[in-house]
């Protein structure tokens, strides 16, 4: 495996944890590791291990055996996260996906997706939303 590829790869898991962990902290008010493991369905050993990494990268204020807090600079990329991921969902519904695809193919695009792209499609998203005729005629060109 290249290292370019290893590297996308920590990367993406670093923002489905950053992701995660906001999520768990707006709606439980706090994010533990065994919810975390949980919740991404793997071992609190994996979870604690990058817990502790993303501590040491200053994403995050872990203490053991207690919750988590994200740090300023951990909750802006989790934010970033979540609103790429909430773009890109809102687009492809508005295409008329089903739900199954869209949860696929979004876990694989946010972590792959350039800004000028993503802008792209946050302004494509805006017109659709105020031109239903296009998203009507689209969609009868899909048909």
């Amino acid at each position: 495996m290249s290292p370019s590829i290893n590297a996308r790869r920590k990367s993406a898991a670093v923002e489905d944890y950053l992701e995660r962990i906001l999520q768990l902290i707006n709606s439980k008010g706090y994010a533990r590791v065994v919810d975390i493991a949980t919740s991404l369905k793997i071992s609190q050993a994996s979870v604690t291990n990058m817990v502790q990494r993303l501590d040491s990268q200053g994403l995050l204020k872990y203490e053991k055996y207690r919750g988590l807090v994200l740090t300023p600079a951990g909750e802006t990329l989790a934010r970033n996260i979540t609103r790429r991921h909430r773009l890109l969902t809102d687009f492809l519904k508005l295409l008329g996906l089903d739900d199954r695809i869209i949860y696929h193919d979004v876990e694989g695009m946010e972590h792959h997706i350039s800004p000028a792209t993503l802008s792209a499609i946050e302004t494509l998203t805006q017109q659709l939303r105020r031109r239903p005729a296009l998203l009507a005629y689209l969609e009868a060109a899909d048909a």
